[in-house]
């Protein structure tokens, strides 16, 4: 019988040191959860002499992370590196090893998951991603073993904290996207570049992964269109109070047949809806299941201890596989990478939506006429329209609420409207979600 599961980390940052905490501070209740000790017993990072706040046993952290792929004394590696190309490469010779892996690495998997999940099922290996998406939030574990019997119809969530972060400080508080985001940078709450989280890349990462989780099908990272929070203003958290709306960066998924619908973009979510009252760097997901409804999870979406959690969530899942000889019992994704289905992401411009428009004009009779006309001649039907006063400006915003209207045919609008010498500045567009989980 064994007594010890080994493991070697790669990546000693923030959550590395809380895994490294969480595994001391429940060491005992972990061995009796598990059946056996579970010993970080290798660590590698580039940077061997930062003070992490903790003591490591002589010996134990080191900067060559391949003596750690190629120890066979390790039974599982976990990655917590980050980046594509080297994850991807560290990853694969681990599970050529013959060693189950541990990762919180979205992009990497988002981007080269299929390989890597195909290498592990070949392999008869354990991969735990828990902590790539949703932080704490147990999303995976509930999609593809909770959740395998429904049909999933929709997913959709918040699941980038800083961006809630951001938007939600907006909303309460006030002040413009720059100042907010220099806060959340000096506070620690977004990266120095802050790109991947703003501009919706991250979100993408995440809901390429939940899409195959939710729906059994294909999903390339590089198809799912994407828009990021950087244009959003207060004249539109404004706005879209007066309209009985919050504005989130929410990432979408939608399946119905063969047909798969998947975005990230800022949306206004009805204020009533659950996720309209999620702040802060929380996280949460909703899916739309044809047996079960709707159900909501809900959780800190980063974070050292939270995504910790998860991690050492998956080395005791793990863990309990090497102990009972069923490596690899459940697949990665919850189904062979075989049974996959190659679906067509539908584009952007098939979408059929409901809109917030705003426009900066130079206040002169006719240009609401002007304007008007223009989304008239593309087949867009005007909900309703706020104009403000002139207010010593050298432009007035004119909002506008569209009913339903095809994305193409606005953006055919919009191009023409942009172009009229009244409008001062770039059209801004948010998109309206009204039945989410309906």
């Amino acid at each position: 019988m064994k007594h010890e599961i080994r493991v070697g980390l790669i990546g000693f940052g923030t959550i590395g040191t809380g895994v490294f905490k969480l595994l001391q501070r429940n060491q005992a209740q972990i061995r009796s959860r598990l059946g056996a000790r579970l010993t970080l017993a290798r660590i590698a990072d580039i940077d061997t002499k930062r003070d992490r706040g903790i003591r490591l046993p002589s010996g134990v952290l080191t900067n060559d992370a391949l003596s750690l792929l190629d120890d066979p004394s390790l039974d599982i590696i976990v990655e917590l590196m980050g980046g594509y190309d080297t994850a991807r490469r560290f990853v694969l010779r681990a599970i050529a090893n013959g060693k189950s892996v541990v990762t919180a690495n979205k992009a990497m998997l988002a981007v080269h998951g299929a390989e890597v999940f195909g290498a592990a099922e070949r392999a008869g290996v354990d991969v735990g991603y828990e902590a790539s998406v949703g932080g704490g939030i147990p999303i995976i574990r509930t999609l593809r073993e909770a959740l395998a019997g429904d049909r999933n119809r929709a997913i959709y969530g918040i699941v980038n904290g800083t961006s809630n972060y951001i938007l939600s400080t907006m909303t309460e508080q006030g002040g413009e996207f720059d100042a907010v985001l220099r806060e959340a940078q000096r506070q620690g709450l977004a990266e120095a570049d802050p790109t991947y989280d703003v501009d919706g890349i991250d979100a993408a990462h995440k809901l390429t992964l939940l899409i195959q989780l939710a729906f059994g099908v294909r999903a390339r990272f590089a198809d799912i269109p994407v828009e990021g929070i950087r244009q959003i203003s207060q004249l539109d958290i404004s706005f879209a109070r007066e309209f009985g709306y919050v504005i989130k960066l929410l990432a979408i998924a939608k399946q119905d047949g063969r047909k798969v619908e998947a975005r990230v973009h800022p949306t206004m979510v009805p204020r009533r809806h659950l996720l309209a009252d999620v702040g802060g760097a929380y996280n949460a997901i909703a899916v739309q299941g044809e047996a079960l409804g709707s159900s909501f999870y809900f959780g800190l979406g980063a974070g050292m201890m939270p995504t910790a959690t998860a991690v050492v969530g998956d080395l005791i899942e793990a863990g309990r596989h090497i102990l009972k000889g069923c490596r690899g019992r459940i697949a990665p994704l919850g189904y062979p990478c075989a049974q996959q289905r190659a679906v067509t992401i539908h584009p952007m411009s098939a979408l059929d939506s409901e809109y917030y428009l705003r426009f900066m004009v130079v206040d002169r009779p006719g240009v609401m006429a002007r304007i008007s006309g223009i989304l008239g001649r593309h087949q867009i039907s005007i909900a309703a329209v706020v104009q403000r006063e002139r207010e010593h400006r050298a432009a007035v915003p004119i909002v506008i609420r569209t009913h339903h209207a095809r994305e193409k045919n606005l953006r055919q609008a919009l191009r023409e409207i942009d172009r009229l010498a009244v409008v001062r500045a770039k059209s801004t567009v948010i998109r309206i979600e009204n039945s989410l989980g309906e």
